[in-house]
């Protein structure tokens, strides 16, 4: 017996060794691949089109616009990995178990990429052994990781997780790091990652600098100013400094903002942006181009915006890797609200301008968004991000502050209904500014007065305009604005209960002169409008339900009251005593209009549909025009609307049949859920819930007021995007002092 124990044991104790033996050789990384990037999109910078409850509450076109590129709405470099995201771990090895270049006897044996493959074996293979590979990066996936593809003779392969020579450094802390076109030295596991043949935790042992194998006669020695003039596909040599670094998703590099004594540019390549830092002096060879998102090409080239302004295709020349001032003797002082307000055909794009700015930060759910606003703290736009806002936390200590700000309009989010700017920071300083109130009269004429007037009317708006403005940021109180006409027969201005009104009388034109006074200083300036009055009766037109009955595809021309916003699209809701139908417009067309409007409008009788049988779709009227604004203040007709559905019965509507040109006026619940992650907003009564179509939450923000309350409202049915149900979108609830109609896409 004492016999079996003893052998027992002395098994024992050599299973121990072995299994102690096989640890030795068993790599200090984690078994857990890096991520290429992070596969998390930015809802704040999407047009995001939803009906579920679970929608999360964003900002911009994120909007999480939070555009974009960083190329403009970037092209991601390789498609996300779907592997586990955690970066691997290392255990620091105290030596390396060969010292190259000679620190050793033994000579080192490296094996080929086609044998690395064929040691890779079956899925869910490792090496247990290290091999050596010799190579030259093909390709730069995630300079943060090391995660590359490397090639030689006889094939490629893709690297995952490259630290330093010993193991006890992550890529990114190396001083030194190969990139595209440099040979490298890496002693490595290999392993099948469920088919995937790849090295895995490789360590650098050495690299050798690639030598560049452009032809650099190709390329044209150019200024940047020049650059930003060349024709499209032009190869450029061009030197600068780096000024800013732009990131895509998991803050991966993407680009950089080179500025040299002519002019900025931008620079897309992720290689590139991998090399270098702010304030690094670079020549780079690149081709010309304007890059636009692929899907907004086509609302761009209605607009007139050519894309963003760039090099791509980049090799580094040489990087001095010191660190340099920019040159800003040629960067213009301006505002805000002039980069915002320039035409989209005009190229500013990574044009970088000197600004006095307001810096806001506002936080969303799992995201954060960046603003920069003029003095008046409403004209302006956010920062462009791929990285949820994180790429800008540098920012937070300027937040509610004017501050001195260097930027550009990186790019223009381009929608169906316009192109607007979103800016991209490169250096913001707080020089402790005060607003100079001698300026106050001419801050209020150019900030409230001007933009209160359009540059041609054919009807009488009966404009009531703005005649007294206080600013508490800017420290003054009570700065007025006062109006004439040099043609009164044109236009005049009366006082209406204490109300200053414009009126267009007549055909004709007359410059109206806007003055501002503050502190007995006074500043203004003039505008010229022509009114050109027509009649009603000078049109021929249909109504709403004839509208409704024409032929998708025709072109209508409808007369109608201007009713309640859509959501998530950019129109509104026409309403006349015959019917209701939804039109789908342009932003520069909502802003000259308000609700209560009598207009006649033109546009395509459309049908939002993809050929089921399952459901109708949406009706609607596309590309809206408006012929004639006879503006007034009407109250839109409910002659059509329903009255007796329940919220159970609305839920249950046919979605083969149209009701997306009916509104239901019925009683339900707001019901306003909020967590850390999302807000959703929805309708209910009992076991019934109606989701509301929206891309966010916060497009419903003004329903918020009625949470938990039972109300009566306007609830119209709409399938915008092709379910087999109808989803709600709500035109206004009843209150005991009237209605309160959605106003969302009106100023």
């Amino acid at each position: 017996m004492k016999r079996r124990k003893l052998a027992l044991l002395l098994v024992l104790t050599m299973l121990v060794c072995m299994l102690a033996a096989c640890g030795k050789d068993k790599d200090a990384g984690s078994d857990q691949k890096p991520s290429t990037e992070n596969t998390q999109t930015e809802t704040s910078e999407s047009e995001m089109e939803s009906e579920t409850e679970s929608e999360m509450e964003s900002e911009t076109e994120s909007e999480t616009e939070s555009e974009v590129e960083t190329k403009p709405e970037t092209k991601p470099e390789t498609k996300p990995e779907t592997k586990p995201e955690t970066k691997p771990e290392t255990k620091p090895e105290t030596k390396p178990e060969v010292k190259p270049d000679g620190g050793n006897d033994e000579a080192i044996k490296t094996i080929t990429i086609k044998e690395a493959l064929e040691l890779c074996g079956e899925p869910g293979n490792i090496t247990t052994e290290r091999y050596y590979i010799r190579a030259t990066v093909e390709k730069m996936i995630n300079a943060s990781y090391g995660n590359m593809v490397i090639k030689d003779e006889t094939g490629s392969i893709t690297v995952y997780g490259t630290y330093s020579a010993d193991g006890s450094l992550a890529y990114s802390e190396l001083k030194e790091k190969a990139f595209e076109g440099d040979e490298v030295l890496l002693h490595c596991i290999l392993q099948n990652y469920n088919g995937t043949k790849e090295v895995k935790n490789a360590r650098l042992i050495e690299f050798k600098k690639g030598q560049i194998t452009v032809d650099q006669s190709k390329y044209t020695d150019m200024s940047v100013a020049d650059a930003r003039n060349a024709a499209e596909g032009t190869l450029i040599k061009v030197d600068g400094v780096v000024s800013a670094i732009t990131y895509s998703f998991g803050q991966v590099p993407s680009g950089v903002i080179l500025v040299d004594n002519t002019q900025s540019i931008y620079l897309y390549d992720a290689n590139l942006a991998q090399q270098v830092k702010v304030g690094n002096t670079i020549t780079v060879l690149g081709s010309k181009t304007w890059w636009i998102l692929e899907d907004e090409v086509n609302n761009a080239q209605k607009f007139g915006y050519k894309g963003c302004c760039q090099l791509e295709k980049i090799t580094l020349v040489s990087n001095d890797g010191k660190t340099s001032a920019y040159n800003k003797t040629w960067i213009k002082e301006n505002t805000i609200k002039e980069i915002i307000e320039n035409p989209v055909n005009e190229d500013i794009t990574s044009t970088l301008f000197k600004v006095n700015a307001l810096v806001k930060k506002e936080e969303g759910k799992g995201f954060v968004n960046y603003y920069f606003y003029d003095l008046d703290a409403k004209t302006g736009s956010y920062a462009y991000t791929q990285c949820n806002g994180s790429d800008f936390a540098w920012l937070d200590q300027y937040d509610g502050k004017i501050c001195t700000v260097y930027l550009t309009a990186l790019n223009a989010k381009s929608s169906s209904s316009g192109c607007f700017y979103r800016l991209l920071p490169v250096e913001v300083k707080d020089e402790g500014f005060v607003f100079d109130t001698n300026k106050t009269a001419e801050h209020v004429v150019k900030y409230y007065g001007v933009d209160q007037f359009l540059d041609t009317y054919a009807g009488d708006p009966k404009l009531e305009l703005i005649t007294s403005v206080t600013s508490e940021l800017l420290g003054f109180e009570n700065a007025t604005l006062s109006y004439s006409s040099d043609n009164t027969k044109v236009i005049n201005f009366v006082e209406e209960d204490g109300k200053v009104i414009m009126n267009c009388l007549a055909s004709g034109t007359a410059t109206v002169t806007i003055t501002g006074t503050y502190n007995d200083i006074t500043y203004n300036e003039t505008v010229t409008i022509t009114v050109e009055l027509a009649s009603i009766d000078d049109y021929t037109y249909t109504n709403v339900d004839a509208a409704i009955q024409a032929t998708v595809g025709d072109t209508v021309t409808v007369r109608g009251i201007v009713g309640p916003s859509l959501v998530n699209k950019v129109g509104f809701y026409l309403i006349d005593e015959s019917g209701v139908i939804a039109v789908i417009t342009d932003a520069s067309v909502m802003e000259t209009l308000e609700v209560g409007q009598e207009i006649i409008l033109t546009g395509k009788r459309d049908r939002f549909h993809n050929g089921a049988e399952t459901h109708f779709g949406q009706s609607c009227i596309t590309s809206g025009e408006v012929v004639l604004n006879n503006y007034g203040k009407h109250d839109y007709s409910t002659a059509t609307f329903k009255t007796d559905l329940t919220l159970a019965d609305f839920k249950n509507l046919d979605p083969k049949t149209d009701y997306s040109t009916s509104v239901y006026v019925l009683k339900a619940t707001v019901n306003v859920v909020e967590t850390a992650h999302y807000t959703t907003i929805s309708l209910t009564d009992g076991d019934t819930s109606v989701s509301l179509y929206c891309s966010s939450a916060s497009q419903y923000s003004w329903l918020k007021e009625y949470a938990g309350q039972e109300v009566t409202l306007e609830l119209a049915p709409c399938n915008w995007n092709n379910k087999k149900f109808y989803v709600g979108c709500v035109l206004a609830v009843y209150t005991e002092d009237g209605k309160v109609v959605n106003t969302l896409n009106f100023n």
